[in-house]
């Protein structure tokens, strides 16, 4: 059987009973609000705590039951015929304990940025790009999340040399965090005569949405220059000096947005560049905790090749994982949930070989 923390486990029942008795005390809204997200959290590792003590107690009942001599025959038979189910729930709970008292990321439930860019390929690798973004859109849609677009240049024959949009909703990076990477296409474009498969490549970056409160810019780090809109909005932007590009000096980011408004701009420039300043104190940390810490589901280097789509052959492979999948087409309709879930599994495999190396 695995080894559980046992403290840990006792000390989340604690906190939960905590806060489950100052919800009922009825307090101040704010207050409510905190707790009832900390509860939500809780909830179902603490319902699975108790389902395995309780399986455990009732494999005490059994063992002791089955050590009496005094306990007639009919009863060790039902007991016995019994004792194999529990032991195979208790081991089924513990994998299922291990993985939710896994340390969290702190980011997990956060919304994000998704920033899409095309790779080598041309205008076949800005389609591709525009494949992606529909791709995502529409998981998005199917989760319940909100879809916005920040800002997007548009490839000449259609799809997008870069798109970067706002994916809002609940854990939402923890779904896509792992989609960060080169995606590869092969396949025929349609101006393609021969008929010969071309190879193209998008690059994906998936970041937490940082909130103020997780990340501080000074004004005196930035510099935020106007300048005349090149983007879509007719005679408007022939008038009107509404792009706005920030550059963080100390780090050398520069962002840039170009919608109409030029307040919007620099709302929606200034969360990018947070996020992206969140996105790096993170690698910073992750690189200083381990040198050459790499999961099994890659280091999340955005020049790493993390899957291609082989249209021919309606085939995605992921790379990292070594999953190919012949669904290609509902895949780009949105029907990722079978990726990330394998990503998302495999991750946590690797998180549970770390800890038994560490113990």
């Amino acid at each position: 059987m695995a080894k559980l923390p046992v403290e840990k486990m006792r000390e989340l029942e604690r906190r939960f009973g905590e806060i489950e008795a100052r919800m009922s005390a009825g307090p101040a809204a704010d207050v409510y609000v905190k707790l009832a997200s900390e509860y939500s959290e809780l909830q179902a590792v603490v319902t699975q705590i108790r389902a395995y003590e309780k399986a455990v107690a009732e494999l005490a009942d059994l063992e002791t039951l089955l050590a009496d001599k005094s306990v007639d025959r009919e009863m060790r038979d039902l007991a016995e015929l019994e004792l194999p189910e529990v032991k195979e729930q208790i081991e089924t709970l513990e994998q299922d304990m291990q993985i939710l008292l896994l340390p969290k990321d702190a980011a997990d439930e956060k919304s994000a940025i998704l920033e899409i860019r095309a790779g080598t390929g041309g205008s076949e690798a800005a389609l591709f790009a525009g494949d992606l973004f529909r791709m995502y859109e529409r998981f998005a849609a199917e989760k319940g999340w909100k879809v916005e677009v920040l800002s997007a240049s548009e490839g000449e024959a259609g799809g997008y040399k870069e798109i970067i949009a706002t994916i809002t909703g609940r854990g939402v990076f923890a779904k896509l965090k792992f989609e960060s990477g080169v995606h590869r296409v092969q396949r025929v474009p349609e101006t393609e005569a021969g008929g010969r498969i071309h190879t193209s490549a998008a690059t994906v970056a998936v970041l937490p949405e940082a909130e103020e409160i997780d990340i501080e810019i000074r004004p005196e780090d930035i510099r935020i220059d106007t300048m005349r809109s090149s983007g879509a909005g007719g005679q408007h932007v022939n008038t009107t000096d509404s792009a706005v590009r920030i550059t963080h000096l100390p780090s050398g980011i520069v962002v840039t947005s170009s919608e109409k408004s030029q307040h919007q701009n620099r709302a929606k420039a200034m969360q990018v560049l947070r996020s992206r300043l969140y996105d790096a104190e993170r690698q910073r940390a992750d690189s200083e905790r381990s040198a050459d810490r790499k999961s099994q589901v890659g280091s999340g280097d955005r020049s790493e090749r993390i899957r291609t789509y082989n249209f021919p052959q309606g085939r995605v492979t992921d790379h990292r994982i070594n999953l190919t999948l012949y669904k290609l087409d509902r895949m780009m309709e949105g029907e990722i949930e079978e990726v990330v879930d394998a990503l998302m599994a495999d991750y946590q495999a690797s998180q549970l070989a770390q800890l038994g190396e560490q113990q």
